[in-house]
């Protein structure tokens, strides 16, 4: 039927969104080869915003039904390496934001690593859908440090740390699909996104404005994961160990 051939070629061009955020990625990478620090946060701003909505695209249209053959979660997680690991880490490297020589690379490879294991841990989300063990959020780290300005060796700290929580099977809210919390979560993250937007559009002078006004829905996003994966009844419904 014409209507099943119409949708079946929507469900690809879900597939091709979803790779066009590895374009985003590889143009992220040649901005940091060219020390153009601006347009490559925009590139992987554009790639969050293709991660942030493809999801809900694939489901809409039933693609995995559609198109069983074709794994989406796989390509997803492969330009979400590329996107929200691989570029952002290069770009703390040759920004400056880490510590330069052997113990700066060590650290962009235990984030390499880390992330590596937890893309492809077997239960890196869990059924009521919170991401287990910090979710390798590496672009919006490399924004907010190179912002903040603090010394290389701190960074490096930071970043240590975060890496080995990747570990730590803790869970951190899924905001498009973790229920508790959700309508709040997505209000606040959609003016996360407008302030983020803001602080990159004016690189490097930035509004501090728009940097607190993004950082308060980290503090936020940190704290309610904490408190909603910690909630007893929660665990007891889901058996959490």
């Amino acid at each position: 039927m014409a209507r099943d051939r119409i949708l079946l070629a929507f469900a690809w061009t879900v597939h091709l969104y979803t790779a066009l955020g590895a374009v985003a990625g590889l143009f992220a990478l040649n901005c940091i080869a060219d020390r153009e620090w601006r347009t490559a946060f925009a590139a992987m701003g554009v790639a969050i915003a293709i991660d942030a909505t493809d999801g809900t695209l694939a489901r809409a249209l039933r693609v995995r039904d559609r198109i069983p053959q074709f794994d989406g979660a796989l390509l997803d997680n492969v330009v979400d390496y590329l996107t929200y690991v691989a570029a952002p880490a290069l770009l703390m490297l040759r920004a400056g934001i880490l510590p330069q020589g052997p113990s700066g690379f060590a650290i962009t490879a235990s984030v390499m690593v880390a992330s590596g294991y937890g893309f492809c841990h077997r239960d890196a989300k869990t059924p009521d859908h919170y991401f287990r063990g910090f979710p390798s959020y590496w672009n919006i780290v490399a924004l907010y440090l190179f912002c903040l300005g603090l010394v290389p060796a701190l960074n490096g700290v930071i970043v240590a740390i975060l890496a080995a929580m990747v570990f730590v099977p803790i869970g951190y809210i899924y905001p498009s699909r973790t229920a508790a919390m959700r309508p709040l979560t997505l209000t606040l993250a959609v003016i996360w996104a407008i302030a983020t937007a803001v602080v990159i559009a004016t690189l490097p002078a930035y509004s501090r404005v728009a940097l607190y006004t993004s950082l308060a829905f980290v503090v936020y996003y940190f704290v309610m994961s904490f408190v909603l994966y910690a909630d007893p009844a929660r665990r007891a419904a889901h058996r959490v160990p």
